[in-house]
């Protein structure tokens, strides 16, 4: 195992991706805790495609502790249309980031990955040694492949270089400041914004995609930030860790959940022409739990949380 580095309340952090759902969540939770030197860079600041760029900005900056939290996401449909960005964009933006980390000296960095790693029928809870066990889910193959590789590239440099690079694996996150677009967003946030304009138009019926029976796990994204700040003050092994809430629900019982929390009267309407994805994904988190970590938002609390952020946000919906 690898000498652990501990972050000091002056330590300069590098969150990748600080605008986004996890980004942002990590980087009020950093501040909370009273750390000052948070560096965040927008896309329009840093282009993490660019590895020059990449280079410049570790040589000038110099962090001591890397978040790798930015990649390029989507729901079923954007994964599915969009496969060459999914995988072009989020391994040329990994692969800046955790390579630039070894030429700068980092002293540690988390990479952050996704539950679609796992085999479409994998066993249930899915425990971190599934990987590679069977064939991906088609329709996020292309992200998902990427997100592999990310890993591997962190165990590898850790091998062959000493890198105290340590990799994580949510479950579905969601929470304040998600991004609500029918299209590219998660099933949670866009059900939120579906269920919104059918209440402010008084629709008869909401549409959702697929049969609603399969089963999907949900996590705070502020919950994340905190397994993440955890595994980063406590956690110096190779093998990744999943982060989970450690149960499921269907999508129908997610759907009628947002229905409730949003005061939608009207009735869901299952669309079964459109697809439903992997029949289950729900992480085996006894691993992280063993370490003395636990989720504190349940799924309803969460929800409102969210939709209340949503309301802030969309102001004219």
């Amino acid at each position: 195992m690898l000498r652990n580095i501990a972050m000091q309340q002056d330590s300069r952090i590098y969150i990748a991706g600080h605008r986004g759902l996890v980004g942002s969540a990590i980087w009020r939770q950093l501040e909370q805790r009273g750390f000052k030197n948070l560096i965040g860079r927008t896309h329009a600041e840093l282009d993490l495609c660019d590895p020059a760029a990449v280079q410049t900005f570790y040589s000038s900056e110099k962090p001591d502790h890397v978040i790798c939290a930015a990649a390029r996401v989507g729901g079923i449909v954007a994964n599915d249309t969009r496969p060459a960005e999914f995988i072009y964009d989020n391994l040329q933006i990994q692969n800046n980031l955790i390579h630039g980390a070894y030429k700068a000296g980092v002293k540690k960095l988390l990479f952050l990955g996704s539950s679609c790693i796992y085999p479409r029928l994998s066993p249930q809870p899915m425990s971190e040694d599934c990987l590679l066990t069977s064939p991906l889910e088609p329709t996020n193959q292309w992200y998902a492949i990427a997100k592999i590789a990310g890993l591997k590239m962190c165990q590898a440099y850790r091998r062959q270089y000493g890198c105290n690079f340590i990799t994580v694996m949510p479950a579905n996150i969601y929470g304040v400041n998600d991004h609500y677009d029918l299209t590219n967003s998660h099933v949670l946030p866009a059900l939120i914004r579906k269920f919104h304009e059918a209440k402010t138009t008084s629709a008869p019926t909401v549409t959702c995609w697929g049969t609603g029976s399969p089963r999907r796990e949900f996590l705070f994204a502020d919950d994340l930030a905190r397994a993440c700040i955890f595994l980063l003050e406590n956690y110096n092994d190779e093998q990744h860790v999943n982060i989970g809430y450690g149960n499921d629900v269907t999508i129908r019982e997610l759907a009628e959940l947002v229905q409730k929390v949003i005061g939608y009267t009207g009735r869901i309407v299952w669309d079964s022409t459109k697809p439903d994805g992997t029949p289950r994904k729900l992480l085996n988190v006894s691993r992280l739990f063993a370490l003395g970590w636990k989720p504190e938002v349940n799924l309803e609390s969460g929800i409102r949380l969210a939709y209340d952020d949503y309301r802030k946000r969309m102001p004219t919906n």
